[in-house]
């Protein structure tokens, strides 16, 4: 396998290179100018492993919008968001999405954003079509534009649906990645990121906005960050300025883009070219590895702990000691180290490995860090 395959990569090689991405060699990190069910239509199935699509809302915007003071708010009045009717809008989508299912992999998985113009409309096809929706998640936005003529309440949010090919894909989540990014809480399906603004907010040369449905890259960031795996290859088939490629490139994911518009390739291209990748536990994923199976017995019998040692919680509390057989006291019950961290923080059930902690030379080290030193010691052998 090439070096940045995956697990969930098909191992088949062609001349040393992994299927998956020999592929699309010609296409990888690259944005194909032309229309997306078309471009779609050309690419192998089952071979993508993340779907990022921000298609046409149809908005249907009639007239101007004018802000309180009387001047003229820029929505979105591009050609591209123009159908004619609810049925020309169903059938383009109808079409993209069942080519994205054709060319998404058995485990990929794809998010597709909306508002409440199309979002519902793209739900029921893409039910119809098979899709699984594992969580319809909320971008919730603090900054978002005011209802100028105070005829409804502020339209404050968008809605992602994130699905995959099959109720049985065994899609790419970073639960543990997702819960650090959240100040090590368990992540919610609400998620407050402000609309792209200053330095961000692409600009022509007049210092007019480049696109009018530019997202964030903190909502990319985490779309991708939490659903696939370095060098895995994330398709956008509505392109833009290239958020999308710019946050693949920063986590080390290989993109493909599609864009009909000459002008917002021309802007994704230099945006990205600025891009850096970004070698950090989120790109690599190192949260979310499993660590190695070594119990407290065999951390014993290697002398990385020690019967009877005090073992802490995280703020350095003493109340436990360590038994030989795996079991953990703290004066008056004997219990495994899940058992006894959940008695303590009043829960059923909760990870030990996490919660104690041992003392070596004055810090705080947590025993699950000694899981990692006794495999390195085993492999040194």
């Amino acid at each position: 396998m090439c070096e940045k395959c995956t697990p969930r990569q098909r191992p088949t090689t062609v001349s040393g290179m992994c299927y998956n991405i020999y592929m699309h060699k010609d296409l990888l990190n690259t944005i194909i100018v032309g229309n997306c069910i078309g471009e779609l239509r050309k690419m192998p199935s089952e071979s993508i492993d993340l779907i990022f699509a921000d298609p046409p809302y149809y908005m249907q915007t009639e007239g101007e919008l004018l802000r309180t003071d009387g001047s003229k708010f820029a929505g979105v009045e591009d050609e591209w968001d123009k159908f004619n009717g609810y049925a020309e809008y169903d059938e383009f989508c109808e079409a993209w999405l069942t080519e994205c299912k054709r060319v998404l992999k058995k485990d990929g998985s794809i998010w597709v954003i909306g508002a409440f113009q199309n979002i519902y409309r793209i739900g029921y096809i893409m039910q119809n079509l098979g899709y699984w929706i594992i969580n319809d998640v909320v971008w919730s936005k603090p900054n978002a534009v005011p209802n100028f003529m105070g005829t409804r309440f502020q339209n404050s949010h968008e809605t992602m649906l994130w699905c995959t090919k099959s109720k049985s894909a065994k899609y790419a989540f970073n639960y543990k990645t997702m819960k650090h990014l959240n100040g090590d809480k368990q992540d919610k399906s609400v998620w407050n990121i402000g609309i792209a603004i200053g330095n961000e907010r692409l600009k022509d040369e007049n210092g007019k906005k480049v696109h009018s449905t530019q997202k964030p890259e903190k909502l990319l960031y985490k779309v991708i960050a939490s659903s696939s795996r370095l060098g895995d290859i994330v398709l956008d088939p509505f392109f833009g300025t290239g958020t999308t490629g710019a946050m693949a490139k920063m986590l080390g994911r290989n993109f493909i883009g599609i864009e009909k518009s000459e002008k917002y390739t021309k802007v994704a291209r230099a945006r990205i070219d600025k891009v850096k990748f970004v070698d950090d536990e989120i790109a690599n994923g190192t949260l979310d590895v499993k660590p190695p199976k070594v119990s407290l017995t065999e951390l014993i019998k290697k002398e990385l702990l020690f019967e009877n040692e005090p073992l802490y919680d995280k703020h350095g509390n003493n109340s436990f000691k360590l038994l030989n057989g795996d079991k953990v006291t703290d004066g008056y019950d004997s219990l495994s180290i899940h058992k006894m961290s959940a008695k303590y923080l009043n829960r059923a059930n909760y990870n030990g490995w996490t919660y104690f902690y041992v003392k070596r030379d004055g810090e705080l080290v947590p025993i699950d860090s000694l899981r990692y030193v006794a495999k390195e010691m085993e492999n040194a052998k």
